[in-house]
């Protein structure tokens, strides 16, 4: 291929860029995922093929009764922007086998069969019309191609479904236009990168998209990590992205008949939006859509709620921030950062006071963005007190309010030698 080169060469290249690259990324800090395949019909996870035993054949089957409604993204990425989220990834092909697009490597896609329209292309314009980011997931694993298991121990089935591995990321990657991010999923059965040829897929990718973003789930590092259930940095994500993904209800990431039970509150979500900000990560929250491409009913109300928690509090979450508030952790809040401003988002609203320590910086002024008024403070040494707040935390909503802390400077923190906690050894 004219477009590869040694891999050292082509680390280098992707890590001069990367931070141009990903500065969009960086400051939209909230996504959604969705995930829409066949496994919507019995809305019992979207690993029922492999989990119920289903056989290719009769799963096959569903793909002629998949019929969701045109246009049905248009009102994924309606409520995206509404939520206060700036990009989507959507499920091109999940590891069902189904393909959402028309492409020319299987038949087994929603233009041949059921729907016979091109899903990938109305999401895409969806995201655009609605001033979204675009992202395509892509699981490796596949159920249903006949190599898909095979290449684990043939060569020639290898060979062959490599090539249409390649081939449907080659699709998607020409004929959408601009394409934001390539979200990789599940690289079994073959063991590592190499045996993908990874390194030569996303050299691929690059030269048609030279602006992507790709994760690290090709066995290759890349440009971010995807921790999985819980919202925390991984080991080896220093000079890289890393972004929290999440189900809606704690179990599927398809729909889920009955999952509204377990479905995230909408403080729920602006607390794990809250975790990603102070680590200096993204959440990337997901919707599994009905049958029919509607949002689950659980999912709207929440959502649209935290999207009006971020048009007050969206200063703390937008942006550049800083990887740490710094200071003393509270067990009341956390902290995000932008330079000489730190904002304290109390998430337990324990009075009328607030302490902060390990501040070394003088501090100069105190907001509350939820009620837009000054906060009267003291500031003694190490120690910050909030004074005077309300009896109630002033925000209805999701009971969680944020606190402007502007200081002289970039604020320097500094753990005192005297601090029971640190002389019985504990450290953040």
């Amino acid at each position: 291929m004219s477009h590869y080169r040694p891999r050292w060469q082509y680390e280098q290249e992707t890590a001069a860029t990367r931070a141009e690259r990903m500065r969009w990324w960086r400051e939209s800090r909230f996504g959604m995922f969705v995930h829409f395949g066949l496994y919507a019909l019995l809305g019992r996870h979207e690993w029922v093929m492999a989990t119920e035993c289903i056989p290719r054949e009769e799963y096959e089957t569903l793909a002629q009764r998949f019929h969701p409604k045109p246009g049905a993204p248009r009102a994924w990425a309606r409520l995206a922007r509404q939520a206060g989220m700036k990009y989507m990834v959507m499920t091109t092909k999940h590891h069902e086998g189904y393909c959402l697009w028309n492409t020319q490597q299987t038949d087994f896609n929603s233009v041949k069969t059921g729907p016979r329209r091109d899903l990938v292309a109305e999401y895409v314009e969806a995201c655009r019309a609605e001033g979204l980011k675009v992202g395509f997931y892509y699981s490796l694993m596949d159920w249903h191609h006949p190599d898909g298991g095979r290449c684990h121990y043939d060569p020639a089935a290898r060979r062959r479904f490599i090539e249409f591995t390649h081939g449907c990321v080659r699709e998607l990657m020409t004929q959408y236009g601009p394409i934001d991010i390539l979200w990789y999923d599940v690289k079994r059965p073959l063991a590592n990168a190499e045996g993908w040829e990874a390194d030569a897929l996303n050299q691929m990718v690059r030269a048609l998209q030279p602006h992507i973003l790709i994760n690290n789930r090709s066995g290759l590092p890349e440009d971010f990590s995807t921790p999985e259930g819980e919202v925390r940095a991984q080991p080896g994500d220093r000079g890289r992205g890393w972004e929290a993904c999440m189900t809606f209800n704690g179990t599927s990431w398809g729909y889920l008949v009955g999952g509204e039970v377990d479905a995230w509150s909408a403080r729920d979500i602006v607390k794990m939006l809250g975790k990603a900000c102070a680590r200096g990560g993204n959440l990337l929250l997901n919707i599994g859509p009905t049958p029919e491409g509607d949002v689950p009913p659980d999912a709207v109300a929440p959502l649209q709620t935290v999207g009006r928690w971020l048009g007050r509090h969206g200063e703390a979450v937008y942006g550049m921030l800083d990887e740490s508030g710094g200071g003393f952790p509270s067990f009341c809040g956390m902290t995000s950062r932008k330079g000489h401003v730190v904002y304290f988002w109390r998430t337990v609203w324990c009075g009328t006071e607030q302490g902060l320590g390990g501040y070394e910086t003088p501090l100069t002024s105190v907001t509350c963005l939820t009620t837009g008024q000054p906060v009267r403070f003291v500031q003694e040494g190490y120690r910050i007190r909030l004074l005077d707040l309300p009896e109630r935390c002033p925000d209805p909503e999701c009971g969680l309010a944020v606190f402007r802390l502007e200081f002289e400077r970039e604020p320097v923190f500094k753990w005192l030698p005297t601090t029971p906690a640190i002389v019985a050894g504990w450290t953040p």
